[in-house]
């Protein structure tokens, strides 16, 4: 099976995180949540945006930067609005990490000037600063899955009452 690593480093905005962790049931993908974060692991807000999907998730916690970094082993993605690189222009390998920073200040610079490299964006355009993190992390994942042809997600949906031409 192959796996998609999601990781927020300071989360702020318990809505956001709980529609990450949503997408992260949805799709399979592993959700690595890096503190200090914004508000407790256990806030309303943060339980109603992920809905009843909790139990779906492979999720870990960090305490800090250094503590992820240091439980694991990769190839590390990290997206920001200060990338040359576009974010479907790289091919992921499995079990690749999606950083994706802070709502108010996304990755610390100095982890990126310590891997350009490595740093994608999401197009977008100009004069506006970023797109919303949950949405955010819904491209980078679903660019990922796309070149990987969605591996072991269900590819078709049934209207109720119709049966599709084959």
């Amino acid at each position: 099976m192959s796996v998609i690593n999601i990781v927020m480093v300071e989360p702020e905005i318990p809505q956001n995180t709980g529609n990450v962790a949503r997408s992260c049931a949805a799709t399979g993908a592993r959700l690595h949540l890096v503190g200090p974060m914004g508000f407790k692991i256990d806030d309303k807000k943060l339980k109603r945006a992920g809905l009843d999907y909790w139990q779906f998730l492979d999720i870990t916690y960090y305490d800090n930067i250094e503590d992820f970094f240091a439980k694991n082993k990769g190839e590390f993605f990290f997206f920001t609005t200060k990338a040359r690189h576009t974010h479907s222009d790289v091919s992921y390998p499995d079990n690749c990490y999606l950083l994706f920073g802070k709502e108010t200040k996304g990755l610390p610079e100095e982890l990126l000037l310590q891997h350009p490299e490595s740093c994608v964006r999401i197009p977008m355009a100009g004069g506006i600063r970023s797109l919303n993190l949950s949405n955010a992390v819904a491209v980078g994942l679903y660019e990922v899955l796309r070149q990987w042809d969605y591996p072991e997600l269900q590819n078709f949906g049934q209207l109720h009452n119709y049966k599709w031409e084959e």
